[in-house]
């Protein structure tokens, strides 16, 4: 990944404290992986930064190396890399999210 990719991306992790990295946008998600986050997010009543990956191929591509994870959505809350939709919907099941966020 080249450096200016990677700085972009820890820019907009330090940006906000909820950054998820999905298939479309909040308003309007792509997948019902990101659509089950979103959710949660919004039940939470926490606001959260969303990135299209499907209107940046550089970007998806990049967030895949940058956390060695292959699959979207990607959440990041205060700067780290929580994971994709089961972990999100498991941690929101057993209390974890409402102590983190």
């Amino acid at each position: 990944m080249d450096t200016e990719l990677k700085n972009k991306i820890e820019n907009q992790i330090k940006a906000d404290r909820i950054i998820v990295y999905m298939k479309g946008d909040a308003n309007m998600p792509r997948c019902g992986f990101s659509a089950a986050v979103v959710e949660t997010f919004k039940k939470h009543g926490k606001p959260f930064k969303t990135y299209d990956i499907l209107e940046d191929a550089d970007l998806r591509q990049g967030l895949k190396e940058f956390t060695n994870w292959p699959t979207f959505p990607q959440v990041y809350i205060d700067g780290k890399f929580v994971g994709g939709c089961d972990i999100v919907m498991d941690m929101d099941k057993n209390g974890e999210l409402k102590s983190l966020l």
